[in-house]
């Protein structure tokens, strides 16, 4: 069951980055067709302004930048619709799965221990009591007692060695 949760986890964690890069495109795109969109309105204008003076050359170059500019609006429109169309989808999808994962993590059967064990501690804990091996006083009494056993067996070597030096 662990493990099934942690690829439950993984997964939302994937959703989540693909939804933040579909977001990121859909961005770029909007951007793009902005940009697209000026082109064309500066094209438009060139070819009016080019109309207004009789300059037929300049009006068919403007037209001719015009239509191309106006596919491409066409195209991007197309584009950003199908992205945001993607977008729902994949956040629909990431909604769907977190609360799969939120679901699986409450319904997990207590008999696995590890989280309700866990809950169970830090109760303790918050109600003034000290978990084993987690109390700040008893490893700081182990540290102390540690030491003193290294620094006794020290003491006992070093007059061992003294006791050597004497015979010879």
């Amino acid at each position: 069951m662990r493990a099934l949760a942690r690829q439950m986890r993984e997964a939302v964690v994937e959703a989540k980055v693909a939804v933040a890069e579909i977001q990121d495109a859909v961005t770029r795109t909007e951007r793009e067709l902005g940009a697209e969109r000026q082109r064309l309105a500066d094209a438009e204008r060139r070819g009016r302004l080019a109309g207004e003076i009789q300059d037929q050359e300049t009006m068919t170059v403007a037209e001719r930048f015009a239509a191309k500019h106006r596919e491409r609006v066409g195209v991007l429109e197309r584009k950003l619709a199908a992205q945001r169309e993607e977008l729902a989808l994949a956040e629909r999808e990431l909604t769907d799965m977190q609360a799969q994962l939120r679901s699986a993590e409450r319904d997990r059967p207590a008999m696995e221990g590890e989280r309700s064990s866990e809950t169970a501690w830090r109760d303790v804990q918050s109600g003034g009591g000290a978990r084993p091996g987690m109390d700040l006083q008893d490893e700081l009494l182990k540290s102390d007692l540690d030491r003193a056993a290294r620094e006794a067996a020290a003491a006992r070597q070093l007059e061992e060695l003294k006791k050597k030096m004497r015979k010879e």
